[in-house]
Protein backbone atom coordinates (compact mmCIF):
# COMPACT_ATOMS: atom_id res chain seq x y z
CA UNK A 1 0.00 0.00 0.00
CA UNK A 2 1.32 3.57 -0.66
CA UNK A 3 2.48 5.36 2.30
CA UNK A 4 0.10 8.95 3.08
CA UNK A 5 2.50 10.77 1.82
CA UNK A 6 1.65 14.93 0.27
CA UNK A 7 2.44 16.25 -2.54
CA UNK A 8 4.93 18.51 -1.12
CA UNK A 9 6.97 15.57 0.66
CA UNK A 10 6.50 13.44 -2.90
CA UNK A 11 7.86 16.77 -4.61
CA UNK A 12 10.83 17.02 -2.44
CA UNK A 13 11.55 12.68 -2.64
CA UNK A 14 11.76 13.40 -6.64
CA UNK A 15 15.01 15.39 -6.13
CA UNK A 16 16.03 12.92 -3.95
CA UNK A 17 18.77 10.30 -5.69
CA UNK A 18 18.89 6.71 -5.75
CA UNK A 19 22.08 4.85 -4.00
CA UNK A 20 24.17 3.78 -6.81
CA UNK A 21 23.22 0.47 -8.40
CA UNK A 22 26.31 -1.67 -8.41
CA UNK A 23 25.20 -3.69 -11.79
CA UNK A 24 23.83 -1.41 -13.70
CA UNK A 25 26.52 -1.68 -16.46
CA UNK A 26 28.31 0.87 -17.98
CA UNK A 27 27.39 4.43 -17.15
CA UNK A 28 25.49 5.99 -20.42
CA UNK A 29 26.61 9.16 -22.02
CA UNK A 30 25.54 12.26 -19.91
CA UNK A 31 23.19 14.84 -21.68
CA UNK A 32 24.26 18.34 -22.05
CA UNK A 33 21.23 19.56 -21.22
CA UNK A 34 19.43 18.97 -17.36
CA UNK A 35 15.98 17.00 -17.73
CA UNK A 36 13.02 18.43 -16.11
CA UNK A 37 9.43 16.72 -14.69
CA UNK A 38 7.68 18.05 -17.55
CA UNK A 39 10.01 16.43 -19.95
CA UNK A 40 10.12 13.50 -18.50
CA UNK A 41 6.19 13.23 -18.21
CA UNK A 42 5.99 14.69 -21.95
CA UNK A 43 8.29 12.03 -23.13
CA UNK A 44 6.66 9.32 -21.16
CA UNK A 45 3.45 10.38 -22.89
CA UNK A 46 5.16 9.68 -25.94
CA UNK A 47 5.94 6.25 -25.27
CA UNK A 48 2.44 5.38 -24.71
CA UNK A 49 0.82 7.03 -27.23
CA UNK A 50 3.15 5.32 -30.19
CA UNK A 51 4.04 2.42 -28.58
CA UNK A 52 1.42 1.55 -25.57
CA UNK A 53 1.42 1.85 -21.83
CA UNK A 54 2.93 -1.64 -21.74
CA UNK A 55 5.92 -0.76 -23.24
CA UNK A 56 6.61 2.32 -20.67
CA UNK A 57 9.54 1.11 -18.66
CA UNK A 58 11.92 3.42 -16.80
CA UNK A 59 14.91 1.73 -18.98
CA UNK A 60 12.50 2.77 -21.84
CA UNK A 61 11.58 6.13 -20.80
CA UNK A 62 15.22 6.81 -19.66
CA UNK A 63 16.38 5.65 -23.83
CA UNK A 64 13.84 8.27 -24.96
CA UNK A 65 15.46 10.84 -22.93
CA UNK A 66 19.11 10.17 -24.09
CA UNK A 67 19.89 9.53 -20.33
CA UNK A 68 20.61 6.06 -17.87
CA UNK A 69 17.34 5.19 -15.80
CA UNK A 70 19.27 6.34 -12.50
CA UNK A 71 18.97 10.30 -13.91
CA UNK A 72 15.20 9.43 -13.87
CA UNK A 73 15.25 8.99 -10.08
CA UNK A 74 16.22 12.60 -9.35
CA UNK A 75 12.52 13.88 -10.56
CA UNK A 76 10.60 10.40 -9.99
CA UNK A 77 10.37 8.57 -7.21
CA UNK A 78 9.30 5.36 -8.53
CA UNK A 79 7.48 3.90 -11.69
CA UNK A 80 4.53 4.34 -9.45
CA UNK A 81 5.12 8.29 -8.85
CA UNK A 82 5.33 8.19 -12.66
CA UNK A 83 1.88 7.32 -12.92
CA UNK A 84 0.80 9.43 -10.78
CA UNK A 85 2.51 12.17 -12.60
CA UNK A 86 0.80 11.09 -16.14
CA UNK A 87 -2.63 11.15 -14.44
CA UNK A 88 -2.25 14.52 -13.09
CA UNK A 89 -1.15 16.06 -16.80
CA UNK A 90 -4.14 14.28 -18.18
CA UNK A 91 -6.57 15.48 -15.60
CA UNK A 92 -5.32 18.95 -15.94
CA UNK A 93 -7.06 19.02 -19.20
CA UNK A 94 -10.35 18.44 -17.86
CA UNK A 95 -12.66 21.63 -17.87
CA UNK A 96 -15.14 21.47 -14.33
CA UNK A 97 -18.06 22.97 -14.81
CA UNK A 98 -19.57 25.19 -12.13
CA UNK A 99 -22.05 22.69 -10.17
CA UNK A 100 -25.74 23.00 -10.86
CA UNK A 101 -28.30 21.13 -8.88
CA UNK A 102 -30.55 21.22 -11.81
CA UNK A 103 -28.15 19.62 -14.66
CA UNK A 104 -25.90 17.55 -12.02
CA UNK A 105 -26.66 13.96 -14.34
CA UNK A 106 -25.53 15.62 -16.92
CA UNK A 107 -22.43 17.18 -15.40
CA UNK A 108 -21.58 14.29 -14.03
CA UNK A 109 -21.66 12.40 -17.15
CA UNK A 110 -19.60 14.82 -19.30
CA UNK A 111 -16.92 15.25 -17.02
CA UNK A 112 -16.51 11.58 -16.78
CA UNK A 113 -16.42 11.53 -20.57
CA UNK A 114 -13.99 13.68 -20.83
CA UNK A 115 -11.77 11.57 -18.79
CA UNK A 116 -12.84 8.68 -21.15
CA UNK A 117 -11.33 11.00 -23.91
CA UNK A 118 -8.03 11.40 -21.98
CA UNK A 119 -7.55 7.99 -21.60
CA UNK A 120 -8.46 6.95 -25.17
CA UNK A 121 -5.77 9.34 -26.20
CA UNK A 122 -3.21 7.27 -24.67
CA UNK A 123 -3.48 3.16 -25.40
CA UNK A 124 -3.77 2.12 -21.92
CA UNK A 125 -2.34 4.51 -19.74
CA UNK A 126 -5.90 4.08 -17.51
CA UNK A 127 -4.23 1.04 -16.22
CA UNK A 128 -2.08 3.66 -14.32
CA UNK A 129 -4.87 5.27 -12.55
CA UNK A 130 -6.11 1.92 -11.34
CA UNK A 131 -4.95 1.14 -7.43
CA UNK A 132 -3.60 4.56 -6.98
CA UNK A 133 -3.93 6.65 -3.77
CA UNK A 134 -3.21 10.29 -5.28
CA UNK A 135 -1.85 13.36 -4.17
CA UNK A 136 -1.24 14.75 -7.53
CA UNK A 137 -3.35 18.29 -6.94
CA UNK A 138 -4.60 17.94 -10.38
CA UNK A 139 -6.10 14.29 -9.75
CA UNK A 140 -7.55 15.82 -6.58
CA UNK A 141 -8.93 18.51 -8.53
CA UNK A 142 -11.13 16.48 -10.53
CA UNK A 143 -12.31 14.61 -7.28
CA UNK A 144 -13.40 17.85 -5.80
CA UNK A 145 -15.12 18.88 -8.61
CA UNK A 146 -16.94 15.65 -8.90
CA UNK A 147 -17.88 15.33 -5.60
CA UNK A 148 -19.49 19.53 -5.67
CA UNK A 149 -21.42 18.35 -8.54
CA UNK A 150 -22.71 15.24 -6.55
CA UNK A 151 -23.30 17.06 -3.56
CA UNK A 152 -25.36 19.94 -5.62
CA UNK A 153 -27.35 16.99 -6.74
CA UNK A 154 -28.24 16.32 -3.18
CA UNK A 155 -26.49 12.71 -3.18
CA UNK A 156 -25.41 12.17 0.63
CA UNK A 157 -21.60 12.45 1.30
CA UNK A 158 -20.65 8.93 1.72
CA UNK A 159 -22.66 8.07 -1.26
CA UNK A 160 -20.71 10.58 -3.44
CA UNK A 161 -17.33 9.51 -2.44
CA UNK A 162 -17.94 5.56 -2.99
CA UNK A 163 -20.02 6.80 -6.19
CA UNK A 164 -16.64 8.73 -7.60
CA UNK A 165 -14.36 6.01 -7.00
CA UNK A 166 -16.95 3.49 -8.69
CA UNK A 167 -17.06 6.06 -11.74
CA UNK A 168 -13.73 6.73 -12.31
CA UNK A 169 -12.84 2.76 -12.29
CA UNK A 170 -15.76 2.09 -14.61
CA UNK A 171 -13.88 4.32 -16.90
CA UNK A 172 -10.74 3.15 -16.38
CA UNK A 173 -11.60 0.02 -17.34
CA UNK A 174 -14.03 0.28 -19.97
CA UNK A 175 -10.73 2.26 -21.78
CA UNK A 176 -8.40 -0.35 -21.10
CA UNK A 177 -10.84 -2.61 -22.36
CA UNK A 178 -10.90 -0.40 -25.25
CA UNK A 179 -6.95 -0.06 -25.47
CA UNK A 180 -7.08 -4.14 -25.66
CA UNK A 181 -9.22 -4.82 -27.94
CA UNK A 182 -7.83 -2.22 -30.18
CA UNK A 183 -4.69 -3.60 -30.10
CA UNK A 184 -6.27 -7.08 -31.08
CA UNK A 185 -8.00 -5.71 -33.62
CA UNK A 186 -4.93 -5.35 -35.29
CA UNK A 187 -3.78 -8.67 -35.37
CA UNK A 188 -4.55 -10.89 -37.78
CA UNK A 189 -5.57 -14.31 -35.72
CA UNK A 190 -7.50 -11.99 -33.39
CA UNK A 191 -9.47 -9.57 -35.19
CA UNK A 192 -11.53 -11.60 -36.57
CA UNK A 193 -12.65 -12.75 -33.07
CA UNK A 194 -13.84 -9.47 -32.31
CA UNK A 195 -15.97 -8.85 -35.76
CA UNK A 196 -19.74 -8.08 -34.40
CA UNK A 197 -21.17 -10.10 -37.50
CA UNK A 198 -19.04 -12.82 -36.37
CA UNK A 199 -20.06 -12.47 -33.19
CA UNK A 200 -23.52 -12.37 -33.95
CA UNK A 201 -23.08 -15.28 -36.05
CA UNK A 202 -21.94 -17.41 -33.46
CA UNK A 203 -24.54 -16.51 -31.09
CA UNK A 204 -27.21 -17.38 -33.51
CA UNK A 205 -26.14 -20.94 -34.86
CA UNK A 206 -25.82 -21.78 -31.13
CA UNK A 207 -28.62 -24.63 -30.54
CA UNK A 208 -31.28 -22.97 -29.23
CA UNK A 209 -32.68 -25.51 -26.82
CA UNK A 210 -29.56 -24.78 -24.63
CA UNK A 211 -29.28 -21.24 -25.26
CA UNK A 212 -32.73 -19.49 -26.18
CA UNK A 213 -32.35 -15.93 -24.69
CA UNK A 214 -28.67 -15.98 -26.19
CA UNK A 215 -30.01 -17.02 -29.85
CA UNK A 216 -33.33 -14.72 -29.45
CA UNK A 217 -31.66 -12.01 -28.44
CA UNK A 218 -28.26 -12.10 -30.32
CA UNK A 219 -28.93 -8.81 -31.89
CA UNK A 220 -29.34 -6.56 -29.14
CA UNK A 221 -26.00 -9.07 -27.16
CA UNK A 222 -23.95 -7.71 -29.87
CA UNK A 223 -25.57 -4.15 -30.64
CA UNK A 224 -23.86 -0.71 -29.72
CA UNK A 225 -21.75 2.08 -31.52
CA UNK A 226 -19.07 3.62 -30.73
CA UNK A 227 -19.50 4.83 -26.62
CA UNK A 228 -23.36 3.61 -27.01
CA UNK A 229 -22.47 1.08 -23.79
CA UNK A 230 -20.39 3.57 -21.74
CA UNK A 231 -23.33 6.08 -22.20
CA UNK A 232 -26.19 3.16 -20.85
CA UNK A 233 -23.68 2.30 -17.92
CA UNK A 234 -22.79 6.11 -16.77
CA UNK A 235 -26.84 6.96 -17.04
CA UNK A 236 -27.48 3.85 -15.22
CA UNK A 237 -25.44 4.34 -12.09
CA UNK A 238 -26.15 7.96 -11.91
CA UNK A 239 -29.67 7.30 -12.35
CA UNK A 240 -29.30 4.81 -9.41
CA UNK A 241 -27.67 7.91 -7.34
CA UNK A 242 -30.54 10.09 -8.11
CA UNK A 243 -32.85 7.10 -6.78
CA UNK A 244 -30.64 7.11 -3.84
Amino acid sequence: MMGRVNPRERRAARHQPPNPDPDAGPRPRRRKAPITVEQVIDTALDVVATEGYEALTMRRLAGALDTGPASLYAHVVNKADLDELLIGRLCAELVLPEPDPAAWREQIRGVCAQVRDQYLKYPGISRAALAMAPTDLEIVRVSEGMLAILLAGGVAPQTAAWAIDALLLYVAAYCLEMSIAGRRSTQDDAAWVLDRDELLRRFTTLPAETFPHTTRHAAELTAGEGHDRFDFTLALMVDGLARR
